[in-house]
């Protein structure tokens, strides 16, 4: 590991009960209410007093923000956001009818690093003009693409019509 990276973490790190280095800081209750400014001996009396943490929220503040909670539950919840906010990102991608074979490879080539992310894909294959005359070949495309993709995604249902645009959701496998 660089040292980069291993600065990174150690700053990244939350301080918490013994670990808060600074003389005075300024307390936060679990309701959000402030209680002031006070020394890090008094705050850790009030949360061992209560049965709860003192958890250090803001380091680089003048004093450090401290906030008294339960340990144990803040890190489920910031986990249970961090999961929540990565699995919801939906990339999309959208091809014309007339595609080309290079164009069509660069597309796939895009698919794939997004679902190397970990990202979900829509892709939407858009029918332009007399198009819509020749969905079949809206969708040997999309079959295409699919069996193209077969090897890193799966697809959660059918593709489906909306309007002029054809579109299926895509998946890691």
């Amino acid at each position: 590991m660089s040292q980069r990276k291993g600065l990174q973490t150690i700053s990244n790190q939350i301080r918490i009960n013994d670990e808060i280095r600074s003389h005075e800081v300024r307390v936060v209750d679990s309701n959000g209410k402030q209680l002031g400014v006070m020394s890090t001996a008094e705050a850790r009396k009030l949360a061992s007093e209560t049965g709860v943490d003192l958890v250090e929220i803001q380091p680089n503040a003048e004093p450090p923000v401290v906030k008294i909670i339960d340990w144990g539950k803040y890190q489920y919840h910031k986990l249970k956001e961090q999961k929540k906010s990565r699995s919801s990102e939906l990339k999309q991608m959208r091809l014309g009818l007339k595609i080309g074979s290079n164009d069509l490879d660069i597309k796939i080539r895009k698919i794939k690093k997004f679902l190397a992310d970990g990202d979900r894909v829509k892709i939407m294959v858009v029918f332009k003009g007399r198009e819509m005359a020749h969905k079949e070949l809206g969708y040997e495309l999309m079959d295409k693409i699919l069996d193209i993709l077969s090897d890193v995604a799966v697809a959660g249902e059918k593709p489906q019509m909306a309007g002029r645009n054809l579109s299926i959701n895509i998946r890691r496998k």
